[in-house]
């Protein structure tokens, strides 16, 4: 085999390979050897077909097989000969021509193909032992707690009917039919429809125009569907709901105490009060693991500049573009609406693309040089955490993972790119800073706005 570099610009490598043909005419004479003992033909002893005729009937689907097993061989070897890691999987290029293609499998030429690849880029980790860190904390306080003890109790009250008008806060039952141009349209009509009036649940204005209603009254609601609805067919527009009033029921405020809270599965007050107060501890540090996840990767991106892969730049830039124009799309926004043009949004996210092949490549360097590693328990539990999503599917969810090296390696990702972050927070300055929780929320939200 003849490996001859004809490219090397950049990150960009072009080899032509020329594999002799009695190269492959051996490989294909031991693949034949082998299928003497496997098939089965009508008047052939087991293990007794002639050679000639085994290459007649399997010779050209032999050579295929043979020619891709060269490739995938060539690459590695090749690769491993010249120090080089690929950015991605090599590209091949094999003979177009029919007749040149025809005479390969058969044997007859020469094997001759060009691969092309991007390598890694080679850099010099900066210095981020001692990065400084600002970490934000805030803790759960005891009127916080309560505030949302009060706001479970709110949301999970009893209704009993009452006599008289429908107020703020009550449940109102009612049957109605949705109209745009005086006519009905499709999943705007229920029988027994309940509306909490002031839960902000129904489009804007239903819930209002119900107040002072009363059993067995009927009304016309007019609405405006929202710009950004998600049925596409009625963003936007007006409608008119014939409504029918079936029953109002006023809330019954809960006796907030040990029984109230064995609702929820747990033995007293102060024990639902305790599970609260953890799950939202739980909610403000992980604003704060994102808060300081962001600042570091901030200071690295910072530290490093280096060649990057055109390949993986555009496989992550189309990555985050589709989802932007997807989600744009769901919104019924446009690029207009944002205050940009769509030149100038590419622009950006580009940048953005170019970041995070930037900062994945300095973390998996970060990473080795630390010997970090996924273990097979954390990537079984990130599998199974996969799984759980798609009930009913689970068998098909598992043998996709199992059978899908890259799928897979998705899984392994996320836990690898934290488990690194750890090791370079371990080795940070970090001040601890108290918070609010109303700050630390706040500033994270804008914070996911802003990216």
């Amino acid at each position: 085999m003849q490996v001859t570099e004809t490219l090397s610009e950049g990150l960009k490598r072009e080899l032509k390979i020329v594999v002799p043909a009695a190269d492959l005419d051996s490989r294909l004479s031991a693949r034949l050897e082998e299928l003497k003992g496997q098939v089965r033909l009508n008047g052939f002893r087991p293990g007794k077909v002639p050679t000639a005729h085994l290459r007649r009937l399997y010779g050209k689907s032999a050579m295929a097989e043979i020619v891709q097993n060269i490739l995938n061989e060539t690459a590695r070897k090749t690769l491993e000969e010249r120090g080089e890691r690929a950015a991605m999987q090599p590209s091949f290029a094999l003979p177009e021509d029919e007749a040149e293609a025809g005479e390969v499998l058969d044997g007859k030429k020469d094997l001759s193909y060009t691969m092309t690849y991007e390598v890694l880029p080679s850099f010099e980790l900066g210095d981020f032992a001692g990065i400084k860190i600002d970490r934000p904390i805030a803790e759960v306080t005891d009127e916080e707690v309560d505030a949302e003890v009060a706001k479970l109790a709110r949301d999970s009250a009893d209704f009993a009917t009452k006599d008289g008008a429908a107020e703020n806060g009550d449940r109102v039952t009612i049957s109605y039919v949705g109209k745009i141009d005086g006519e009905p349209f499709e999943g705007g009509a229920d029988e027994n429809g309940q509306v909490t009036i002031g839960s902000g649940r129904f489009i804007p204005g239903f819930e209002d125009q119900l107040i002072g209603a009363k059993v067995g009254e009927e009304r016309v609601l007019n609405v405006t569907f929202p710009e950004n609805y998600g049925a596409k067919h009625l963003a936007g527009k007006a409608a008119t709901f014939d409504v029918t009033v079936k029953d109002v029921a006023a809330p019954v405020a809960a006796t907030v105490d040990d029984e109230w809270a064995k609702k929820f599965g747990l033995e007293s007050l102060e024990k639902l009060r305790e599970t609260m107060r953890e799950q939202m501890q739980g909610q403000l540090g992980s604003a704060t693991r994102t808060k300081i996840k962001r600042q570091l990767l901030d200071k690295l991106d910072e530290l490093h500049s280096f060649e990057l892969p055109p390949t993986m730049v555009e496989q992550e830039f189309e990555n985050v573009w589709n989802q932007v124009t997807q989600d744009l799309q769901r919104s019924g926004r446009t690029f207009e609406d944002e205050n940009t043009t769509e030149e100038a949004a590419k622009a950006d996210y580009r940048k953005i693309a170019e970041r995070r092949v930037r900062l994945g490549l300095v973390l998996s360097e970060i990473g080795e040089g630390a010997k970090i590693q996924v273990t097979d328990e954390e990537l079984q539990r990130a599998l199974v955490d996969r799984i759980r999503q798609f009930p009913g599917q689970e068998k098909e969810v598992y043998e996709f993972y199992r059978s899908n090296p890259e799928a897979l390696a998705s899984l392994r990702a996320p836990i690898f790119e934290e488990k690194v972050v750890d090791h370079v927070l371990g080795l940070a300055d970090i001040t601890d800073r108290t918070v609010s929780r109303e700050e630390l929320l706040k500033d994270e939200e804008e914070g996911q706005a802003s990216a």
